[in-house]
């Protein structure tokens, strides 16, 4: 039993001593692979940092991760595999003064033109701004967040030497927010910059985050410095593309148009809400008169309820209804053959009210009846999403005629002006329905009706000026995104202008 006992224990022990030098043996072997994963994991953080400079291809094809040489060698040898790689801005490097939340009302365009205005902001203040959320609870209801419609990689990437964007707060900073510590306010409307500076800058310090719940026209049109003028531009005409689905649809109606000839786009403001809106109920029966003004008095937000229409249309702040635009086409001497893209929502009155238009210029056409029902189903329903694709077919035709001078006629007139002063006939409203009156009662003959028109668009049609000044009125001076002249300054040097005030 001893020896058995003894045997037993001697086994054991070898035993023993031969896991103990397994357990060495593998104990090397754990610190020999773990040396190595904090290498391989080393390498990697090295890679990480360097590709912000390098780009992507920086993880293709190097041999070391610590030769920088060889790994050039190596992108030089896998070059003609790779796509282009986009070369970003430098990052601005700048102490955050705190974050900037803004949610932008209105319209498409509306919301464009504030957007650029915010990001203009945020690098004045030093701020971070946070991408903007887009208008949801408006008229047109449409639940399109920014990456919907914006390009927002592009967006973020291609500001970045101006101003540091992010999609979201950082966590710590968003748990504040959740927690109630955020300031909200709307600015003040047509303010200078340096209404930002000295009011919301210490708010944002104060509280870390501030969030602007209005936007729409909050930063002056004229007088601000130049910097922060021609960052608005650059956010306007580069940073803010649409999406890579939204430009394909885009191209693809302007290839449609384009296989048929020159086109004009007729920006026909005659949908419901804006009549219902402006109270201008020029052609329409009594029905639609009450329907309208129902509709007016079921949005509180829409300040003014009793308007004389008569009296507004002479005033020239009516859009031009369907049959005026007719005549004015007309008058204006435009072929009847050329294409005319319709670059609007439903027409309020249908095929009754825009059958004047069709006798005139037969060849009318819209993004529906130019494209299969499959082209638009991811549309249906989002009204922003639709404007854009009517925005990039209006940059692209050969003269677009807004009938109304709302935000999207203004921003296109300006983007077009960025592009090479494109022909825009801005329509003197005012003018020309005293003439159009003029002519149906039969005070002027057809003859008299036409040259009176082409005077009084002679000069305008989108041709170089400066935007007026209206000391204490601006909504009534010329907006800067219809004519931002700052950002084409160079087509004044053979002509300058003069800055003309009222």
């Amino acid at each position: 039993m001893g020896l058995k006992t003894g045997s037993f224990g001697g086994e054991r022990l070898e035993k023993l001593r031969n896991s103990g030098m397994v357990s060495r043996s593998r104990m090397k072997l754990w610190m020999i692979r773990a040396t190595t994963s904090i290498l391989l994991w080393t390498c990697l953080v090295q890679l990480t940092a360097l590709s912000e400079t390098w780009g992507p291809r920086v993880l293709k094809g190097w041999p070391s991760c610590f030769s920088q040489e060889s790994g050039s060698v190596a992108l030089d040898v896998h070059s003609s595999l790779e796509l282009p790689v986009r070369v970003l801005p430098p990052k601005r490097v700048y102490k955050n003064n705190g974050y900037l939340m803004v949610s932008c009302n209105g319209g498409l365009n509306q919301m464009r033109a504030a957007i650029c205005d915010m990001v203009a902001i945020a690098r004045y203040l030093n701020v971070t701004l946070i991408v903007p959320e887009l208008d949801k609870t408006s008229f047109w209801n449409d639940p399109s967040e920014f990456q919907d419609i914006f390009d927002v990689d592009h967006f973020v990437t291609s500001l970045r030497d101006e101003v540091r964007i992010l999609k979201e707060l950082p966590p710590r900073v968003k748990r504040r927010v959740e927690l109630g510590m955020i300031y909200t306010m709307p600015p003040v409307s047509w303010s200078d910059i340096s209404y930002y500076h000295n009011q919301i800058l210490p708010l944002i310090q104060k509280y870390k985050v501030v969030h602007l719940n209005r936007t729409d026209a909050r930063l002056a049109n004229n007088e601000q410095p130049m910097d922060i003028q021609r960052l608005r531009c650059r956010v306007n005409f580069s940073a803010l593309k649409f999406t890579p689905q939204i430009e394909e649809l885009g191209r693809k109606v302007i290839k449609i148009l384009r296989q048929n000839g020159p086109f004009i786009v007729l920006h026909l403001r005659y949908e419901m809400d804006m009549l219902a809106f402006s109270g201008c109920t020029q052609g329409c029966n009594m029905d639609e008169v009450e329907e309208l003004t129902r509709m007016r008095y079921a949005y509180p937000w829409w300040k003014e309820k009793i308007i004389d229409s008569n009296m507004k249309r002479k005033e020239g702040l009516c859009p031009l209804t369907p049959e005026e635009t007719a005549l004015t086409l007309r008058a204006l001497d435009i072929d009847r053959n050329i294409q005319i893209y319709i670059a609007a929502g439903e027409i309020y009155g249908g095929e009754r009210r825009l059958s004047s238009l069709t006798a005139s210029y037969p060849n009318l056409v819209r993004k529906e009846t130019l494209l299969e029902s499959s082209d638009l189903r991811f549309f249906q329903n989002h009204s922003s999403q639709m404007a854009a694709l009517d925005y990039l077919v209006s940059l692209e035709s050969d003269i677009f005629v807004p009938t109304y001078d709302g935000n999207m006629a203004k921003v296109v007139e300006g983007h077009r002006r960025y592009l090479g002063y494109k022909k825009t006939i801005l329509l003197e409203r005012r003018l020309l329905v005293d003439i159009i009156d003029k002519y149906t009662t039969g005070s002027l003959s057809w003859d008299e009706f036409s040259n009176a028109v082409k005077d009084v668009h002679a000069e305008r049609m989108g041709n170089p000026i400066r935007r007026s000044v209206i000391p204490d009125r601006p909504k009534e001076e010329d907006y800067f995104y219809a004519n931002p002249w700052e950002c084409l300054q160079p087509s004044y040097e053979d002509e300058p202008l003069h800055l003309s005030s009222v």
